[in-house]
């Protein structure tokens, strides 16, 4: 188990690559024509394409005390159906960025990328049977920028599973993977995040798998002593196909439903492998998600999708 000391260096390395600050930015927003996340926004830049800024904001706007729930209310059903036009809403932005400042809002992002990355991360590593902290560090970052899912099937099918392969040769593969699928991508943007598996690779090859401090990440220190570094892309690697699915009007439809349906099939659930996302398979993912610890929202976000292994 990792001790909080641990925790914080990885979630400062992932704070680095995403806002260049060891600590984050709550307040940031960023925009980068060609980025498939569209809108980011906060401390480790959660997206609008994704649908996660919505279930950042809804956890926001229902917090006590929360300066701005009042103002940013009226722009949930937008960030549900991933409005893109809110890119250039110059007063959701503005509006954001001063939220950002608001301590509610800071800890709500921290509860947020624990819940919905950061959590998801340390099961993932542990049910792998890694122990490393630098293993869970890369799969954080992974669930954050994006395509975890995929590249880890790829490294599995190029080199083996990691419980056979073993973690100190299964992180290496996977991280060089990454960073060749990265290199290769025909979206510009995300081949200059190389810098994030070069940094992993540097952590790997000084032998740091337990985070030891004080390290350094693109010129910045985990200790807050900050050094020359290049600005950060923070440019989303989600599949802009991806997206979170829940109880709609009409119904959600799709392969990606079908999906869902087989994997709570496979957990016990009774359910009808028809494609459409209706009450009964609203109701059998509550039940699941109270089962295994999630907030029981009936909404599919980045933390049930990975512990379901979607």
């Amino acid at each position: 188990m990792l001790s909080e000391l641990q925790k914080q260096a990885a979630e400062a390395i992932v704070n680095v690559f995403e806002t260049g600050k060891t600590l984050g930015d709550y307040a940031r927003v960023t925009l980068l024509s060609g980025d498939p996340g569209h809108l980011t926004y906060g401390r480790s830049q959660t997206t609008l394409g994704s649908g996660n800024l919505y279930l950042l904001i809804k956890a926001y706007c229902a917090a006590p005390d929360a300066t701005y729930a009042r103002r940013l209310k009226p722009y949930l059903p937008r960030l549900a159906d991933m409005d893109v036009s809110l890119d250039r809403d110059s007063d959701f932005r503005e509006l954001l960025k001063e939220a950002g400042g608001d301590p509610v809002m800071q800890e709500e992002q921290d509860k947020f990328f624990d819940r919905v990355y950061w959590d998801p991360a340390a099961r993932t590593a542990k049910s792998f049977g890694f122990i490393e902290p630098l293993s869970t560090a890369v799969i954080y970052d992974s669930l954050i920028h994006g395509s975890w899912s995929a590249i880890r099937d790829r490294t599995n099918t190029q080199h083996g599973e990691p419980q056979t392969r073993g973690e100190k040769r299964w992180i290496p593969d996977y991280v060089a993977e990454r960073r060749n699928w990265l290199a290769t991508s025909s979206n510009s943007l995300l081949r200059c995040t190389v810098y994030r598996m070069d940094a992993f690779g540097k952590l790997i090859a000084e032998g740091n798998w337990s985070l030891g401090i004080p390290l350094s990440v693109c010129g910045v220190s985990v200790d807050a002593d900050a050094l020359s570094c290049r600005a950060p892309v923070v440019v989303s690697a989600d599949d802009a196909a991806t997206r979170n699915l829940h109880l709609t009007d009409p119904y959600m439809t799709g392969d990606d439903v079908i999906a869902l349906q087989k994997a709570l099939a496979k957990e016990g659930y009774t359910i009808n492998i028809d494609g459409v996302f209706g009450p009964g398979l609203e109701g059998a993912l509550k039940a699941w998600q109270d089962e295994n610890g999630l907030v029981a929202d009936g909404i599919v976000g980045p933390a049930t999708r990975i512990i379901l292994g979607l």
